[in-house]
């Protein structure tokens, strides 16, 4: 079966890179080294994942195709393959049969790429990098500089706990179907040391999302219901507007 001739499932959001030259960018990109482990998020029909595979220690993918996890199973060239059938978002990597840190790669449904992006930081001691790619906008999104239009909670939140790097953009003309959207391969990584701490972030997460949610409103407006010590709210000026405060500056309103 190849990917053209495979029934593509909208709810799952399939997409099959077939364009050789972007699938050799990739590989290019994520550098797979021999004594990787790696984890791929919905590997498709095996484009990618055949490229990987004999170049590393370990591979496991996570499918929720059946469909495909039987096409996959069955092709000799993958003989070896750790292939799993179930949604990456019920998955916890130190359970995955393989071991751990492990590097990701995915060409993930763009509908469920937030989640899948807070599954990498609840995930974080498990994985050493991830080659995520997304639409466009929302890796511009989450590569925003402070200030920008394109600067939003998300890039807030995700940046608390992660670097992320926009490696290249792509075109929908490589994709059967064809989205009808640009997409981008962003890469992330751990910072050395997270911005916010882990029984802090629910409510960061809240605070951020309440300031983003009236982003032409002042501080003073969109963050009256937190109780912010009238000294934080001095130091940071209550009368600037959300996308000017960077993320250690919101990471100072959890006092």
């Amino acid at each position: 079966m190849k990917s053209k001739s495979h029934i593509f499932r909208k709810k799952w959001g399939q997409n099959f890179l077939t364009d050789s030259n972007l699938l050799d960018r990739i590989v290019r990109t994520v550098e797979p080294q021999e004594n990787d482990n790696i984890l791929e998020i919905g590997p498709g029909d095996g484009s990618l994942t055949e490229l990987i595979f004999p170049k590393v220690e370990q591979m496991v993918v996570v499918e929720i195709d059946p469909l495909l996890i039987k096409h996959l199973s069955i092709r000799s060239d993958l003989n070896g393959l750790k292939i799993i059938h179930g949604d990456i978002l019920l998955q916890e990597i130190e359970d995955l049969p393989i071991n751990n840190p492990v590097r990701i790669i995915g060409n993930i449904p763009y509908n469920i790429t937030s989640p899948i992006i807070f599954w990498l930081i609840e995930q974080l001691d498990y994985w050493d990098d991830a080659f995520i790619m997304m639409q466009k906008e929302v890796a511009q999104r989450l590569t925003a500089q402070v200030g920008t239009k394109e600067y939003s909670r998300i890039s807030v939140v995700v940046g608390a706990y992660l670097n992320m790097e926009m490696c290249f953009k792509i075109s929908p003309e490589v994709f059967i179907p064809r989205p009808k959207v640009e997409s981008a391969i962003i890469r992330f990584t751990k910072k050395d040391s997270p911005v916010v701490a882990d029984n802090k972030y629910v409510k960061f997460n809240k605070i951020v999302k309440a300031a983003f949610s009236k982003r032409r409103k002042m501080l003073r407006n969109s963050l009256n219901d937190f109780d912010i010590p009238i000294s934080i709210q001095e130091e940071i000026d209550f009368t600037r507007r959300p996308e000017t405060l960077s993320i250690e500056e919101f990471a100072k309103l959890l006092h």
